[in-house]
Formats: C-alpha cells, sequence, structure tokens
C-alpha cells in the first residue's frame, strides 16, 4: 500500500475504497464502506490474501470537523478547530490569523464566571477592570465591541454590563485582529464567539457549589439528557447565581443565570435547535480611586469612592436558533437566528473634580442612565469540499443581516452638590454621601448637569464568499470578499452640548467591499507557516461642519507567522507578527463658528504574539503567551486606550492530574499573570505588576471533586487600572481563595 496515497487533510476525512474519485460526507461514507463515522482510512481486511492484487485508491471528502465534538467531551485544553473567523469549523492551523480558545475545562481549573475573567488569563488581551461583566476587554489596542453566540453576533458594551457570564458556553474562541469577511462593522481588535454547550443524547448532570473570600458564594445546576425514548429530541438547562461583596466596601455584585436549549433530529442529516439564554445583574458600582495632583494614593484596597445607594441592574436575554443539514456530497448548509434585548438602569457617584485637595477633600461626581437594546443577526452559508488536483478545497457562501437599535438616556454631573467648599466632601465620608437622582436632576436642567436622549438604529445586509483552494498538498490559498450595504441613523432628541439641543443624522453605503485573503504553507507534519491580509470598516456617528455623519473608519491588518500542532493536536503553538492601521478616525475640530469632527485621525499598531495552549501528556495542561505591542498616533486626536496598553504583557497556566503513588487523585496548579508599566493621557502613571495564582483540587470519587484556587497568592498590592485625576484608578484583587464543590451524575 506504499504507493497509495489518501489526500486527507487536517480538516479532511477520506476512506481508501475503490477505483475513482468519490465526494462523499464521511457519515455517508461510514454507512456505505460499513466502518466508523470519521474513519481516516480503510486498509484491506486481515483475511485478505497476502498475494492478491493491490486496490487502487479512491479520495472521498468531507470536512469531519463539521460534526467536532464539544470540549467538555474531548476534555483537556486543546480542541480540533474552531468556527470563530471561519463561520464553518477549521483546523486552528488552517486558519491565517491568531485564534485562542479556551476549553470547558480550563474554565472550570481556573474558575472563571464571566467574559471579563476569561479575558483577564487568555495570552494577548488586556483588561481595562471595573465591576464584573462591565470591565472593557482589549486586543491589539482595541475595544472587542461585539461578541457572537454561535457565530451570531450582538454588541457588547462595558457601561451597560452586557459582557456575558461563562457557564452556559463549551468554549470561549477568540479572534485577534480585523473579522471583516464575515463580521466587516466590527472593530479592529477582533470578535469573540461563544460557543453554547448543547444537549446530550444520554442523561448527565452536575451540581457546582463554591465559598470564598469577600463572602464569594456560586451555585450552579446543569442537567442534560433525552426527551424521548430514542434520543432524537435532546434538551439542557443550566441555571447558577454568583454572589459576592466584592474587596471593596459595599461593591456587592450578584448575577443569574439561566439557560435553556432543545436540539432535535429531524432526519438522520438534519438537525434544529432552540436556546435561550437570560442573564440578570445587581451591582453596587465602584468606578475606583481618585489622585492627589495627579499622583496615585495608597489607599485601603477596600476603600470605596462610592455612596451606599449607587447602584445598577441590568437583564438581557437572547434566543438563538439554528437548521442545519448535512448534504451527501460533503456540503453543510446553516440557517440561523439570534434576537437579544437588554435593559439597564443606573445611578451612582463617584470622585469628582480633579481629584483630592490639599485637606483630602472633592467633589462628587455622578453618572446615571436608562439603557434599551435591541438587536437581530440572521445567517444562511453552505459550506462545501470538493476536489482540485488530486487535493481538497472547500468554499463557503453566505447571506447574513443584522440590525442594531439602541435607546439611551443619561444625566452626568463632575459635581453633584455644586461648586465651591459647599460641594466638597471628606474622603473618609463619601460613602455617607446625601442620596441624588442624578437623571431626573439632569432632565430638570439642574445646572451643573448634562442631559442626553437619543436612539441610534445600525442596520446592515451582507453577501460573503471564501475560496481555500489546495493548488498542491502543502499550500492552501485562501481568498474571500464580502459585500455589505448599511444605514445608519442617529436621532438626538434632547443634549445639553449641542446648539438647539436636538439633531438628526444618518449615512448609508451600498455595495462596500472588504476583501480577505491569504495562504497556509506546510513546513511538514507540525508546523505551518501563515500570512493574512484583513480589512473591517466601522460607521462613525460623528458629523462634519455640514451636519452629516463622517465617513466610517477603515481598518486593516497584516499578519504572518508560524502555527504548530504537536502531541497528535493536543498541544497548539503559534508565534505571529502584525501591522494594523487605523483610517479616518473622528478627530475634533475647533474654529470660531463651532465644533464638529473631520476623518482625520490614524494610528499604527503592530507587535508579536507567542502562545502556547493545550495538554502536553494526558495529565499535564498548560497555557502561556507573550505579547509586545507597539502603538502610534499618526495623526488625529491622542487615544486614550492606547496608552493604557502596556508593551508586555504575559500569561502561563499550568496543572498537572496524579494518578498513581501518594499524589493520586490529586491536581495542581498553578500560574502568572503580568504586564509591563503604562499611563493615561491624563498623565496617571501606573508600574507594571506580576500576580501568581493557585489551584488544588482532589477527586473523592470519579464524581466528587473538591477544589481551592487561591489568586494573588503572594497578596501583591496594584494598580490594575489608572484614569483621570477623580476615577478610574482601580486596584488589582488582593489575595483570595474560594473552595468548591462539585458532584456529577
Amino acid at each position: 500500500m506504499d504507493n497509495l496515497r489518501c489526500q486527507c487533510l487536517r480538516t479532511l476525512s477520506c476512506v481508501v475504497l475503490g477505483a475513482v474519485n468519490v465526494y462523499a460526507s464521511p457519515l455517508v461514507l461510514a454507512q456505505q464502506a460499513d466502518v466508523p463515522p470519521n474513519a481516516s482510512t480503510a486498509s484491506p481486511t486481515d483475511d485478505a490474501d497476502a498475494n492478491s492484487t493491490r486496490l487502487d485508491t479512491i479520495t472521498v471528502t468531507g470536512n469531519h470537523l463539521y460534526r467536532m465534538l464539544p470540549s467538555e467531551q474531548t476534555k483537556g485544553y486543546s480542541v480540533s478547530g474552531a468556527t470563530v473567523g471561519t463561520k464553518t469549523p477549521a483546523a486552528l492551523r488552517d486558519i491565517p490569523q491568531s485564534i485562542s480558545v479556551v476549553t470547558s475545562d480550563a474554565i472550570e481549573d481556573q474558575n472563571f464566571h464571566s467574559l471579563d475573567e476569561v479575558a483577564r488569563k487568555t495570552p494577548g488581551l488586556r483588561i481595562l477592570p471595573n465591576d464584573a461583566g462591565r470591565s472593557s476587554i482589549y486586543s491589539r489596542g482595541y475595544e472587542f465591541n461585539e461578541y457572537d453566540i454561535d457565530g451570531l453576533p450582538a454588541p457588547m458594551a462595558s457601561i451597560y454590563g452586557t459582557l456575558p457570564d461563562v457557564g452556559v458556553y463549551d468554549r470561549v474562541e477568540i479572534l485577534r485582529g480585523p473579522s471583516g469577511l464575515f463580521n466587516s462593522t466590527s472593530e479592529l481588535g477582533g470578535i469573540v464567539n461563544m460557543v453554547l454547550k448543547r444537549p446530550t443524547d444520554k442523561f448527565q448532570g452536575k451540581v457546582t457549589g463554591s465559598y470564598g473570600s469577600w463572602n464569594q458564594r456560586y451555585l450552579e445546576t446543569d442537567l442534560s439528557g433525552p426527551l424521548n425514548k430514542s434520543g432524537s429530541v435532546r434538551g439542557r438547562m443550566v441555571v447558577s447565581n454568583h454572589k459576592t461583596d466584592g474587596f471593596a466596601e459595599h461593591n456587592d455584585n450578584t448575577s443569574n443565570n439561566f439557560f435553556g436549549t432543545l436540539e432535535a433530529d429531524l432526519d438522520d442529516a438534519t438537525t434544529a435547535r432552540v436556546s435561550f439564554l437570560r442573564n440578570q445583574r445587581d451591582i453596587s458600582p465602584n468606578n475606583g480611586n481618585p489622585t492627589r495632583d495627579g499622583k496615585l494614593v495608597n489607599f485601603p484596597r477596600n476603600k470605596f469612592f462610592g455612596a451606599k445607594w449607587n447602584d445598577f441592574g441590568s437583564q438581557q436575554n437572547d434566543w438563538v436558533g439554528e437548521l442545519t443539514h448535512y448534504f451527501e456530497n460533503g456540503g453543510v448548509g446553516r440557517v440561523a437566528g439570534r434576537y437579544s434585548n437588554r435593559n439597564a438602569d443606573y445611578n451612582y457617584a463617584f470622585g469628582g473634580g480633579k481629584g483630592l485637595d490639599a485637606n483630602d477633600q472633592l467633589t462628587v461626581g455622578g453618572n446615571a442612565g436608562s439603557f434599551s437594546q435591541h438587536a437581530l443577526s440572521l445567517d444562511a452559508s453552505y459550506s462545501q469540499p470538493f476536489g482540485t488536483f488530486g487535493n481538497v478545497s472547500e468554499f463557503v457562501l453566505g447571506t447574513d443581516y443584522k440590525r442594531y437599535a439602541t435607546e439611551t438616556e443619561t444625566g452626568k454631573s463632575q459635581s453633584l452638590y455644586g461648586k465651591g467648599p459647599a460641594g466638597m466632601v471628606d474622603a473618609d465620608n463619601f460613602e455617607d454621601i446625601g442620596y441624588v437622582n442624578i437623571l431626573d436632576s439632569a432632565r430638570k436642567g439642574t445646572p451643573g448637569y448634562k442631559y442626553h436622549n437619543g436612539r441610534e438604529t445600525h442596520e446592515e445586509y451582507g453577501l460573503y464568499g471564501k475560496l481555500t483552494f489546495r493548488p498542491v498538498e502543502p499550500l492552501a490559498l485562501i481568498a474571500g470578499g464580502r459585500l455589505s450595504s448599511y444605514r445608519v441613523n442617529s436621532r438626538i432628541y434632547n443634549d445639553t452640548d449641542i446648539p438647539g439641543g436636538s439633531v438628526n443624522t444618518h449615512r448609508k453605503d451600498d455595495a462596500k467591499f472588504t476583501p480577505y485573503a491569504g495562504f497556509v504553507l506546510d513546513l511538514g507534519d507540525h508546523q505551518s507557516l501563515y500570512a493574512s491580509y484583513s480589512q473591517v470598516f466601522d460607521p462613525q456617528t460623528d458629523t462634519d461642519k455640514n451636519g452629516h455623519m463622517i465617513e466610517p473608519r477603515k481598518g486593516e491588518q497584516y499578519e504572518v507567522g508560524v502555527k504548530g500542532s504537536y502531541l497528535d493536536d493536543k498541544l497548539n503553538a503559534r508565534v505571529s507578527l502584525y501591522r494594523m492601521y487605523d483610517k479616518n478616525r473622528a478627530t475634533a475640530v475647533k474654529d470660531t463658528s463651532a465644533s464638529y469632527s473631520a476623518a482625520l485621525g490614524k494610528t499604527r499598531n503592530q507587535g508579536v504574539e507567542v502562545e502556547v495552549i493545550g495538554s502536553i501528556t494526558s495529565q499535564w495542561d498548560v497555557i502561556a503567551g507573550y505579547s509586545y505591542l507597539d502603538t502610534k498616533v499618526e495623526s488625529g486626536d491622542d487615544e486614550n486606550t492606547f496608552l493604557l496598553m502596556p508593551k508586555s504583557t504575559y500569561n502561563l497556566w499550568t496543572q498537572y492530574a496524579f494518578d498513581s503513588g501518594w499524589l493520586n487523585h490529586f491536581t495542581v496548579g498553578g500560574g502568572i499573570n503580568g504586564m509591563s508599566s503604562f499611563h493615561s493621557a491624563q498623565g496617571v502613571h501606573a508600574p507594571g505588576y506580576a500576580t501568581v495564582d493557585t489551584m488544588f483540587a482532589y477527586d473523592f470519587t470519579s464524581k466528587l471533586r473538591g477544589q481551592l484556587n487561591v489568586n494573588n497568592i503572594f497578596d501583591r498590592k496594584y494598580y490594575e487600572r489608572v484614569g483621570g485625576p477623580n476615577t478610574f484608578n482601580i486596584y488589582g484583587a488582593p489575595r483570595s481563595a474560594v473552595a468548591s464543590l462539585s458532584y456529577s451524575f
């Protein structure tokens, strides 16, 4: 059989059968050949005559990753592929951009509950912390402004608490850099795809409870199984409650989650699924500490510069549905939709003015608002592997639609109690300040308050296509494009900063093309060289001197690197170099007659990333990475967020499960997270830092597991974020411990 070759790519399955090339799905082929589904090769049976004539081969293709298993079943820190940035699953080595996948095991081992906690310890990402669910997540200098659920996008805005909790998701997929082929109006930093847990065809359940520092409490129940005798209809439900008093006084945070999903096999090749998710948050917001003369102050970490009446409440609901059909020719078609509605109301105080004066007094700032958002996204796609020159190629075609409608009403003040000595309060008594209905005061036009009331609608239609072409076996050429038509409407009913108080603007562009190109060259069985070019554009609502919306921002990225898959694809590694350009950013222009914006801003970001994720052995898992970022504002306004990005960040987490000896059934883990110094545009500097975390677990039985996580074990005191003279100077969390117990059945 040494002259026989089966053209079986990393993402494709094939079976040796006969004398001609035939293309079929792995499942159909397996049934015809009487071999297991997804078998990669079949040799002559053991009882065949050893002297018989060799069989010729045929190549049968179908992407076995279309049916890839969830990470909770495959276990460990690695997965065979990802869907973020590709629409259909592809092996990590076959995607010419930087992608990280945080699996179910990695989430549990590090005791993550929210997306911002995941991002904090994922290589290459930067967190500007706030309350859990309200932090900002950055990649390569840009904030993520959307997150997908199973490839379907909706906005993600930190101030409104729309970052999701992760207990209902099987894994988190993170693409760095522009993803304009499928998310053309997203930010340059990338996209996050949250992959939902799936119902199982056998009954299973898990109950998890934990308690720890600052009165942290967590309780989760996860039930899944068949709903009829044949198992063709399956369901799953996850319910969780997470509460903490926070390390700062009065900074309470409660998050409740419900997830329910139903999945049905309509026939042997067609599956339908519907899911519902609800998240409710109740938070006492903490906007951080003031400075003194622009310098950080060594406050106790539990000091709370907020009022006891600070309040933030939100609710977000998501409905997700999809219909998937696997064709006999190896193709797969999918129609899916997501509808989200979010609401938030908040009213809270924080340090105002220029921070502390010589007598340790300061004014009181305030922020309040009401937020309502409806987001709809629809997608229909078809993917098909096909043979070319004895190799296997693949194409994806599709169309999508999204519409985001957001209504906001806000009130703000830098001095709730007026100017002068009467408006000052002592730092020691800040939390006892009297109640103020900030939004109501702003509505009434109270002096010193700013008011805004408006509605913004974004609507986009798109057609997209991508071809992965293999002219020779080691080389994949990837090209794609997207045609988008979008419309943005902004109506401001009342705004104290706008002459006349109201304005109505809109902009639309038709047939806007977004290209994508790349290649992947296999350097052997384990490494690949890759390069890619990608774009995005981002509509802006700022107006020019004629009152018209300025043109969209345009982002583009050039990336090259090397990816590797080792130890039967259980360990993935990459080294990436990139350069990004951001053009047409809105820049404030002031003249003697008016203030307006122009598309003059231009920035250049570039950097290097190194990452290793996966399992070294069946017992030893690791996540490690280093990121270097260099930013440059070439024209336009100086961007505060770029200054807040450290030059260097590094992350390490590793854990080992013992299976023999006196440590049998023990798992021990540990990690380090750190970054170099950074500063804000207001001149507040923070030194670099590193913290060390540990984890100990013990399997009492195959079903009962206990775990202890200790974060910042050396109790390092540091500022994780800095901002202005009065606020957003936020300490990193002190040492904490959380004990967990989980029972599976």
